[in-house]
């Protein structure tokens, strides 16, 4: 595909946390035509290409098309966990921001079809 290239952020909202050594995300769309399209994009692999410099673990993936997210799970990424690491910047809420900044090539119609639909809340209802 031919198209331009965009940051998640602008089709997505992201929250993550951490555990242990893992970190998680749950990449929310905002209507259905954001989801169809990180569902597209954003896999495991880009993930994992994404979060590389930091990631020395596996990262794996679950669609929940229900909500309109995408649940990610990336082992290893804290080093050996955020009370153990000196790094601030890789605790689970700040690499949702990172996550956010991932790029992705979308057309230009589905962008704007993303950017121009209703957004859904969690609650299904339109936001």
């Amino acid at each position: 595909m031919t198209g331009i290239r965009i940051p998640l952020v602008r089709i997505a909202h992201a929250r993550s946390g951490d555990k242990a050594d893992w970190v998680d995300f749950g990449l929310f769309a905002w209507n259905a035509a954001g989801y169809r399209i990180l569902e597209r994009e954003v896999t495991a692999e880009k993930v994992r290409a994404h979060f590389a410099p930091w990631l020395p673990g596996e990262v794996e993936a679950w669609p929940l098309p229900n909500i309109l997210a995408l649940k990610f799970v990336l082992k290893g990424a804290l080093q050996g966990g955020g009370a153990r690491n000196l790094r601030l910047d890789n605790l689970g809420k700040a690499m949702a921001g990172a996550l956010l900044r991932m790029e992705i090539e979308v057309s230009e119609d589905e962008l704007a079809a993303a950017l121009n639909e209703h957004r859904v809340g969690w609650w299904g209802e339109q936001a």
